[in-house]
């Protein structure tokens, strides 16, 4: 169902491909929009562990949520800082995309536990995300892509 990488000397890893979406802040994810065009938005997300899904957050309205809610399927990209081999100009960096479903999450315990989560990719200071969450967390629209297919690869700029 899902291509095979055609530069299979440069897939990475799913570990490394869970690393990379654990650890970085943002990416891009890609609905089908208005009109079935290809609708991508840079957004922060949180890939939980224990249930192997990426959760990202939003208010109600917008273009976004439209999409999402009319159609299940979706893709998300994230890429790593890079790094360059010593006496190189090219840049190395990793990417991953993930292929799957999205499944809107209506617990509102569940979206609260999973704001806090996201908050500590970027904060510590727990009594501004108790704040942040008070405030803002009954206007929290939360979703999830639960992926069918991961794959990643390093990539040389050169």
């Amino acid at each position: 169902m899902f291509r095979k990488m055609l530069r299979f000397k440069q897939q990475i890893t799913n570990d490394e491909c869970i690393e990379i979406l654990k650890t970085e802040l943002r990416g891009v994810l890609s609905v089908l929009g208005d009109d079935d065009y290809p609708y991508g938005l840079p957004i922060n997300h949180f890939y939980c562990e224990a249930d192997g899904k990426l959760y990202f957050h939003s208010g109600k309205i917008g273009h976004k949520i439209d999409a999402v809610k009319r159609h299940d399927k979706a893709s998300f990209c994230v890429y790593d800082k890079g790094f360059r081999k010593e006496g190189d100009w090219a840049l190395q960096i990793k990417s991953v995309i993930v292929f799957g479903r999205i499944e809107i999450i209506e617990d509102r315990e569940k979206i609260y536990e999973i704001s806090r989560q996201l908050s500590y990719k970027f904060t510590k200071d727990e009594e501004y995300i108790k704040k942040e969450i008070e405030n803002s967390g009954p206007a929290t629209f939360m979703f999830a892509l639960k992926p069918e297919h991961i794959t990643g690869k390093l990539v040389n700029e050169a």
